[in-house]
């Protein structure tokens, strides 16, 4: 048994449920996994079931295990049958052979006499073979349990599950590991998952470690501490190395105050090596996925980054190598889960179907990603003023990150004339320059992203239309988009933030459809885009001239005035569509016709009130594609009755009603109107009243999200028939709505004999 660090807190529940699986009454051999990030306390939960009397008693044979990054078989091997040896007294010794001496006839044998051998036998044999088949022969002498703590890859896992007899006994093995597809791989039967403490344990474990757990510090400490518990992000391993550095300096606000100001630079230098710890899962990782890992540092601590962006980037940065029938955003989303799954990345936020929607990292993690980046010259981030008044270049760095107000000709010291990327998180000033007419990119010609975030200039540099190899750009101005934006041919990923407060329309120029590799366009506001078939006419005079947009899949948003066949020809391959009402638009009588996007995923509509308009606004004026799958409209005079309109759909699965807050509103569905493949629904910020409908009308339904419906009377009471419900989730509904939910979940059980429908009220 290894020399472990303190107990850290273990919940009763986590104990509780190990507990379960491993006594549990199934007589064949179980794998029970324990998955989590590194330091999040795997090892000592494993430890504590291990130790338990509970357990000790219900097993005859115990062993624990470490592996390591560098898998050794003969190890482990030998590791089990010296634990076992010692526990049970067993003595391994030589058996009587017939057939002669030789050392290729020798095996093994064990007797339990509790007398004096020769336990180094043990590490005489040679043959890995032998080793294997005498830890087989001992533990089929009784119900046993193996602990194989830190396992790294699926291939170590397939080295060793052969060496664990299945007796029909109740035998278990028990493993921890930093990544939950070996832990899946193992047993897909759902892993156990530690997460982070949450605040209150996080001061409890903290105050124990400090104070002891019969002491309790004065108020005022009590509330600085807080704070430093609230930093630790809940990770046991950073908890302890504060709580000893807390230990040795003096019990005043002041120190404390000191403390939590400066949690980064106790952590990254702490005696316990918490990075290095934490390092361990990064060095295990392909070169790939540790360029994608390392590219988490050139965010600040606490960024929330949308998966979307972090796969565009990757992507950018030529992080994503193409595999065989996969896109290269397949690809990348496989490395974004990969990294999840090694809990190197954290997720932040789900969509309502599961799917990952903004990811962090812990700030540990970042400390580690920070450190290493600089170590490999991967990225030098500039997080001081005194990282900035380094002004000697940074030979062999190609990406630089800025926090902090930033004057471009200074940062670009710091830079390389072959730098590729540059994130800035802070004011940006292009101006004063050395010299007024001279450009400021001119030494950046190599740029592939250009991402400045949190801040608007004033205009648009006009220079950045001369970084031709740029790929991505993100970037805000009181200005629209120059026409020569479209020197920008590799440009994949535009996202532009137009802060106007008198203009509230972003005129697109013409010379957009001369970008025929953009792949993403996202505005913050509506955009005005000028037919392609205009476009040709204009450019008639160059014959050699391609124009389009084959290639884009997102564009996000248009006006319903740019909504035209014309516009629609050059982007015939779009997934993912925003399209919203300007102030000065009026939605008369003429369709919107989407139907000819024939790879049209997922649209957002969004209609606003139109003072004085001829037109009734009514979604039955859009005429949807079969193909769509994901819809979401909102607006204030968004009309319930047409919405048995889009039960038309055959692959509809998420519907969000949103924002519509006319009075006294009743959505009505007769029995012959079905949302037959529809899964996911959320009705949120409405005044809708009644609703009515049965189980009949959504068959599919797994998950109902109401939000701020505060004169909703009630959950359809049919609901409880159901059957595929699994989830109602209420946020700031009346109380009405809230019992007749808890209601439906309990007829169900009643009727079911389960808990498979959960009602979470917020």
């Amino acid at each position: 048994m290894p020399n472990l660090e303190d107990d850290i807190l273990i919940l009763d529940d986590d104990l509780t449920k190990i507990k379960q699986k491993l006594t549990g009454q199934e007589k064949a051999l179980e794998v029970v996994s324990i998955t989590g990030m590194g330091g999040i306390g795997k090892t000592t939960l494993a430890r504590q079931a291990y130790e338990h009397p509970e357990i000790k008693g219900h097993f005859d044979i115990h062993a624990w295990v470490i592996t390591s990054q560098e898998f050794q078989r003969r190890d482990v091997l030998l590791t089990a049958l010296r634990c076992i040896s010692e526990k049970k007294k067993i003595i391994f010794r030589k058996s009587d052979d017939k057939k002669g001496n030789d050392k290729q006839d020798e095996s093994f044998d064990l007797s339990k006499e509790n007398e004096q051998g020769d336990h180094q036998l043990i590490d005489s044999i040679s043959e890995e073979s032998d080793l294997a088949d005498l830890l087989q022969k001992t533990l089929k002498c009784g119900r046993y349990l193996v602990v194989v703590d830190d396992i790294w890859s699926e291939d170590d896992w397939d080295n060793l599950k052969g060496i664990f007899p299945d007796s029909n006994n109740g035998s278990r093995v028990l493993l921890t590991t930093r990544n939950k597809e070996v832990a899946m791989f193992a047993n897909p039967t759902s892993p156990h998952e530690m997460n982070p403490l949450n605040e209150e344990n996080s001061w409890s474990l903290l105050r124990d470690k400090v104070f002891g757990p019969e002491h309790y510090p004065d108020p005022e400490l009590e509330k600085v501490g807080l704070q430093i518990a609230k930093k630790t992000q809940g990770l046991p391993l950073t908890i302890s190395l504060i709580a000893g550095h807390l230990s040795n300096i003096p019990r005043t606000l002041k120190s404390w105050k000191d403390v939590a100001r400066s949690m980064s630079k106790i952590v990254s230098t702490g005696q316990d090596n918490c990075l290095g710890v934490l390092g361990l899962s990064y060095h295990y990782l392909p070169k790939c996925l540790k360029h994608c890992f390392l590219s988490m540092g050139a965010f600040p601590e606490d960024f929330e980054v949308e998966a979307w962006r972090l796969i565009q980037l990757w992507m950018a940065e030529d992080f994503i190598e193409p595999e065989e029938l996969k896109s290269l955003e397949e690809v990348a989303k496989g490395h974004l889960e990969g990294l999840i799954s090694r809990n190197l990345i954290m997720v932040r936020k789900r969509k309502l179907t599961g799917s990952i929607k903004a990811c962090g990292v812990h700030d540990l993690l970042h400390e580690f990603c920070i450190r290493e980046a600089k170590k490999t010259k991967f990225m030098h981030p500039v997080r001081s003023l005194s990282d900035a008044s380094i002004e000697t270049s940074t030979p062999g760095v190609h990406r630089f990150s800025f926090r902090f107000k930033t004057y471009l000709h200074e940062c670009l010291k710091l830079s390389p004339s072959r730098a590729k990327s540059f994130y800035f998180f802070g004011e940006v000033i292009i101006s004063p320059s050395p010299s007024p007419k001279s450009d400021i990119f001119s030494c950046l010609k190599l740029l592939r992203v250009l991402a400045i975030f949190r801040h608007e200039l004033s205009s648009f540099p006009i220079e950045i239309t001369n970084l031709v190899h740029l790929r991505y750009l993100a970037v805000s101005s009181k200005e629209n988009l120059p026409a020569a934006i479209s020197k920008l041919q590799h440009l994949q990923t535009l996202i532009y933030k137009q802060k106007n407060y008198f203009e509230k329309t972003i005129y697109l120029p013409r010379d957009l459809w001369k970008m025929t590799n953009l792949k993403h366009i996202r505005l913050n506001e509506r955009s005005n885009l000028s037919s392609l078939v205009s476009t040709i006419r204009f450019e008639r005079r160059n014959d050699d001239l391609m124009l389009g947009m084959p290639n884009l899949e997102e564009f996000s948003t248009l006006c319903f005035s740019s909504c035209t066949n014309e516009v629609f020809s050059g982007i015939p391959n779009l997934k993912r569509l925003s399209i919203g009402q300007t102030s000065h638009e009026a939605f008369l009588d003429s369709l919107i016709d989407l139907s000819c996007l024939c790879k049209l995923e997922a649209l957002k509509c969004a209609f606003y009130k139109i003072p004085y308009s001829r037109g009734s606004i009514s979604i039955r004026r859009l005429v949807f594609p079969a193909c769509l799958n994901r819809l979401t409209l909102s607006g204030p005079y968004l009309p319930w009755d047409d919405l048995s309109s889009l039960v038309k759909l055959p692959n509809l699965e998420v519907l969000k009603l949103k924002k519509c807050e006319r009075d006294n509103q009743v959505w009505s569905l007769n029995d012959d109107e079905k949302f037959d493949e529809l899964k996911f629904l959320v009705i949120g910020n409405t005044k809708l009243k009644r609703w009515e409908a049965s189980c009949d009308s959504f068959p599919k339904l797994q998950s109902l999200v109401l939000k701020n419906c505060t004169e909703l009377e009630n959950v359809p009471e049919d609901f409880v028939d159901c059957s595929s419900l699994e989830l109602i989730e209420l946020h700031n509904c009346n109380t009405s709505v809230d019992e007749s939910a808890k209601k439906i979940a309990q007829e169900r059980e009643e009727i079911q004999g389960n808990d498979s429908l959960k009602v979470h009220i917020n």
